[in-house]
């Protein structure tokens, strides 16, 4: 059975290196008796029951055999998010994701901070779906730092429509205290030539990578300045998160592995300046796609120091289908030209399917289609 700490931590698969906020363990307890009374009701019982909530959701608790301690007090917080917009998808979101909420006190602790929400500009399907995907802001902060965060989030984003965006997926930046992390971080990184435009939109997509420790993001941008990385570049960004996202031995390790499957120093740094993301790819997938491409005798390693955004791509559900594709097209002779594999390997399904796999239906169909069944993909009926 999992405790509440690994409850929140699974449902919301904390990545490193952030840690998230987690309630101490004591305010679990507020909600459950230790008394086996016949009048006390579990949780599931409750759950189930009395406000009909769904198998699925109930058997995803922690603690569901557990003796409820104040059902009349869950009573009103339940009644409370229903009267406030939420659906009844939303309220089991909430509670599987949180079930503690069940045990907040109404009057001086959610709808405080359900009003600082409205009062800063949300509707209520806004404030819905971001306590839905967050119920942690419930109970995780103070409403007055609920408020001067919201307000720190908007004079970073721009507007109320950019600050709900950004906490519909990540609610939790609500209970960080965002003057000591998001905000020196964003000065900095504009004084580094990031325009006002790219950061709003690393913020939207990026947000935890703004909550690193300022010393770590300004070290991370003296690593990737000594890599040669130009800091007009439109991918510097994603620079600075790939290596804030590995430890100095991890990120030594990466290096190693490339330089094991035959990659100079400057090709290392060469493959980095145009595709940074790709040295956050785990060893094992580098590897494999390094093995498909060179050891099928279709490139070299020179092709990929020139392409490395290759190693992104899936072995399974891209690479081994359209080598073997092209394969046999080649083999049978039905191509006019030998085709640019950075042209095959970078189409989009659908595009490759139109122009490799359609015209060629009795030569390659059968291929095509048990491979994408073998990895079990939905793709277009041959």
């Amino acid at each position: 059975m999992y405790s509440c700490r690994s409850l929140i931590a699974l449902s919301l698969k904390n990545p490193h290196p952030f840690s998230l906020y987690k309630p101490h363990i004591s305010s679990f307890s507020l909600l459950f008796s230790s008394s086996s009374r016949q009048d006390r009701i579990t949780l599931a019982d409750y759950l189930l029951r009395r406000h009909q909530f769904s198998p699925e959701t109930v058997s995803k608790l922690s603690s569901p055999e557990k003796y409820l301690k104040n059902p009349e007090n869950s009573d009103s917080v339940l009644s409370f998010l229903e009267e406030s917009g939420f659906s009844r998808t939303q309220i089991e979101q909430v509670i599987k994701r949180d079930p503690v909420v069940l045990a907040a006190k109404l009057d001086t602790t959610i709808k405080p901070k359900i009003k600082v929400l409205q009062d800063s500009g949300l509707s209520p399907n806004d404030i819905a779906e971001i306590i839905s995907t967050g119920p942690w802001i419930l109970r995780g902060s103070t409403d007055y730092r609920l408020g001067q965060t919201f307000l720190t989030l908007k004079s970073v984003l721009g507007s109320v429509v950019g600050v709900s965006k950004v906490l519909k997926r990540h609610g939790l930046l609500l209970v960080r205290d965002l003057e000591k992390t998001l905000i020196p971080n964003v000065e900095f990184l504009k004084s580094c030539g990031i325009s006002s435009s790219q950061m709003v939109k690393y913020v939207y997509n990026f947000p935890r990578f703004f909550l690193n420790k300022p010393e770590t993001i300004k070290e991370c941008v003296r690593r990737v300045d000594k890599m040669g990385f130009s800091r007009e570049s439109k991918t510097f960004l994603f620079a600075i998160r790939a290596i804030s996202s590995m430890t100095v031995g991890s990120w030594e390790l990466k290096l190693e592995l490339f330089r094991s499957l035959g990659f100079s120093d400057d090709d290392i740094a060469s493959a980095f300046r145009r595709a940074p993301h790709v040295f956050a790819i785990s060893e094992r997938k580098i590897k494999e796609v390094t093995r498909t491409l060179v050891h099928k005798g279709r490139s070299d390693i020179s092709f990929i120091i020139r392409h490395p955004g290759l190693l992104g791509y899936s072995v399974e559900n891209r690479l081994e289908p359209r080598l073997q594709v092209l394969e046999v097209l080649e083999m049978k002779k039905l191509l006019p030209r030998k085709p640019s594999l950075t042209t095959v390997l970078t189409f989009t399904d659908e595009r490759f399917f139109e122009k490799y796999v359609l015209p060629y239906l009795n030569e390659v169909g059968n291929v095509y289609a048990s491979l994408m069944r073998a990895n079990r993909q939905q793709k277009p009926v041959l």
